[in-house]
């Protein structure tokens, strides 16, 4: 009996250090609203993604780790995979990695270094509702996947290799190397440029083309607490290169006040209207138990018509896993049927945010 006993314990403290040494922590959101543009029907609508995750870590002694990330996208209103299932299952992200002195490297498929950071310096935190300005103006029109299918996400690297170094004196270096694998995009025939509209011609583009070179991506960030600051460079795998400077300052603890600048240059795949740059100024303002968000940009394409866009939001926290919200926003941009003149489209959304 006593040696049963002994026997018991000695696996119960087993168990419970090996428990210490790995974990997996399952995670996620639900966000869900209604939303009205211009022109357009009232629909079920998000403001952020919808997304499942699963991530651990496992303690392989003298400072080492692996870890692990797998992040699910989904639909709301219908239950079904991001973009009706026009991307990947592990669309957020499937990486695999070790972390340790060195930092960390990862290898698999998520966020470049350039798109991972600049979310700190937007007003709506990177968010892909109408209302913000990451997926467009933020990064000048640019993305960083063109040869991966239509639908497919703007902002990520597939067949990469992911390395962030420890944090020296508040300062960090992140990059991101992709392979030269083929996406199966499809094929893009060779137009020349429209006169009348002003649209931009391009080259053609074999379907399932490989990159001509690895496409990659690096960031550089600074932070001091109430001061915050990047630089970035991305080069895609048609050759488009972009670049943006980024800064934050909080005056006060309530207030966060932001500004970045980018740059695209096109020019190894368009044929006219090869740069477009663009510049994004926001302010996060919490008061109370809600949050303010405020931002005005603008976006201008070479001989094409200026974007501006201006939006208001806000946040009212319900817990500290769920809020409502509220957006308004104004876009103005090049028309489809002639570049040079714009079209203006208003939008609102409401809706509730849920984390578990």
């Amino acid at each position: 009996m006593k040696k049963s006993l002994v026997a018991l314990a000695l696996f119960g403290a087993f168990a419970a250090t090996a428990q210490a040494q790995s974990s997996v922590q399952i995670y996620g959101t639900i966000d869900a609203g209604l939303g009205k543009a211009s022109n357009a029907t009232t629909a079920v609508t998000k403001r952020d993604n919808n997304k499942l995750g699963f991530k651990g870590t496992e303690d392989l002694g003298n400072g080492l780790k692996a870890i692990f990330q797998l992040e699910i996208r989904y639909e709301s209103d219908t239950g079904t995979l991001e973009s009706n299932g026009a991307r990947p299952l592990f669309q957020g992200q499937s990486r695999v990695g070790l972390q340790g002195d060195f930092g960390t490297v990862r290898l698999g498929r998520g966020l470049t270094a350039y798109q991972e950071v600049s979310t700190m310096f937007e007003p709506w935190s990177g968010m892909p509702t109408q209302a913000g300005f990451q997926t467009d103006l933020t990064v000048a029109g640019y993305t960083s996947d063109p040869l991966s299918p239509a639908g497919n996400s703007r902002n990520r690297f597939s067949n990469a290799v992911f390395y962030n170094s420890p944090v020296f004196n508040g300062f960090q270096f992140n990059a991101t190397v992709a392979a030269k694998e083929a996406n199966t995009n499809a094929a893009v025939g060779a137009t020349v440029a429209n006169t009348t509209t002003n649209a931009s011609g391009n080259f053609a583009l074999a379907a399932n083309v490989a990159p001509a070179s690895n496409p990659y991506s690096m960031s550089g960030t600074y932070n001091n607490g109430q001061f915050a600051a990047m630089a970035a460079y991305e080069r895609n795998g048609l050759q488009a290169k972009l670049w943006s400077v980024a800064a934050s300052f909080n005056p006060v603890a309530e207030l966060k006040l932001m500004a970045s600048y980018q740059h695209q240059d096109d020019g190894n795949f368009k044929i006219i209207n090869t740069d477009t740059k663009s510049w994004v100024l926001g302010a996060n303002y919490d008061v109370g138990p809600g949050k303010i968000r405020a931002g005005y940009g603008q976006k201008t394409p070479d001989g094409v018509a200026k974007t501006k866009q201006a939006s208001l939001g806000y946040d009212y926290n319900l817990s500290k896993r769920t809020y409502l919200y509220a957006d308004i926003s104004n876009k103005k941009s090049a028309s489809a049927a002639n570049y040079n003149n714009t079209t203006s489209v208003s939008y609102i959304g409401l809706g509730v945010h849920h984390n578990f």
